[in-house]
């Protein structure tokens, strides 16, 4: 397994368990590095940690800075599908995730 991949598999854990801030951080150290790259990947992966911050701070009881992330998440969201990589299907699995999430307890 690439640390690519574990960093993926690290980050649907945590997102699955609600640890949201440690679900940003699994996506951090990929993007960090990169976070000037004009890749929509890199793009998307920002939209991933997005998408966990908008969580994390909603459960604090940050609604306004909750919805003002959630729309960066949606911003990057639809990249998915000019991505060309071979985590391609984790990622698609990452937006069913999100998506469960936020329907699940989240009313952004």
């Amino acid at each position: 397994m690439s640390n690519h991949e574990e960093h993926l598999d690290n980050f649907i854990q945590n997102l699955r368990s609600g640890n949201f801030y440690d679900a940003h951080e699994d996506l951090e150290s990929l993007w960090f590095p990169r976070r000037f790259d004009e890749s929509d990947e890199v793009k998307l992966i920002k939209g991933f940690i997005n998408a966990s911050v908008s969580f994390e701070l909603h459960k604090k009881g940050k609604i306004e800075p909750s919805k003002k992330v959630w729309n960066n998440y949606l911003k990057y969201r639809d990249l998915v599908h000019s991505v060309n990589s071979p985590y391609l299907e984790k990622y698609h699995q990452i937006i069913k995730d999100i998506d469960i999430i936020k329907k699940s307890f989240i009313k952004i």
